[in-house]
């Protein structure tokens, strides 16, 4: 017993002395495809319509649920749009991109609480205000919005859905995920990558965009978990 004991606390106290507590201890990610269309409870009916029939699941150690997400069926952008350093999505502010449930509490990019539950997925940007300077690189987010009071399949206002994710959030701030630029090509999507220097994992997924008569494959990032470095 007293062995048993001495190897837990040489094993902690190595952890420690190496400052890898984090890593000992991490959880790891995986995503699958989920043959699964959204819920229905709770869900617009003109949001449901314009959801492809099948999704990803996020998973958090060997089996547990951390999330699953489904993405609209056809993204309209407008024609022109060439992406910069800060701005790297053609999407319109309080475009729908999709949906996501969280099976149990989960956490939003600043650290924010998820409570389980149905959400809708809304682009935005970040403001260029004084206040935000200098906490992201770029400026591309998706924002939580309860969805049992988002019931439009339209675009949302910024001010309304800024409102409407800090409400979800219970908060003065929006509930939101980053996006990040696609760099490391993957082979299929869903895919799921590990970010050391920050600790995000980054969910890929691949949707269908439409910019006036042209159709594309557009892939997408974004930090499934993980927070800001503030």
């Amino acid at each position: 017993m007293i062995k048993r004991h001495l190897a837990y606390f040489s094993g902690w106290s190595l952890c420690l002395l190496l400052g890898l507590e984090s890593f000992c201890f991490a959880a790891t990610y995986r995503v699958e495809p989920l043959e699964e269309a959204a819920p229905r409870t709770g869900l617009a009916p003109e949001i449901s319509k314009l959801l492809l029939p099948v999704g990803s699941r996020v998973i958090r150690g060997k089996k547990t649920t951390y999330c699953d997400l489904w993405l609209v069926k056809s993204w309209s952008v407008k024609t022109g749009f060439q992406a910069t350093a800060e701005v790297l999505y053609p999407f319109q502010p309080g475009q729908l991109v999709g949906v996501a449930r969280f099976s149990r509490k989960g956490a939003g990019y600043r650290d924010q609480d998820i409570s389980k539950g149905v959400y809708t997925l809304r682009y935005a940007q970040q403001p260029m205000d004084g206040s935000h300077v200098g906490t992201s690189l770029t400026r591309d987010f998706l924002l939580l919005v309860r969805a049992e009071d988002d019931q439009l399949a339209e675009s949302l206002a910024e001010e309304e859905l800024s409102t409407q994710s800090s409400e979800a959030a219970e908060s003065s701030h929006p509930l939101m995920l980053s996006m990040q630029r696609p760099l490391t090509p993957v082979a299929t999507t869903p895919a799921l990558r590990h970010n050391d220097e920050h600790d995000w994992w980054i969910l890929s997924l691949a949707g269908e965009l439409k910019a006036g008569d042209e159709q594309s494959r557009l892939r997408i990032e974004l930090v499934i978990v993980g927070q800001a470095n503030e």
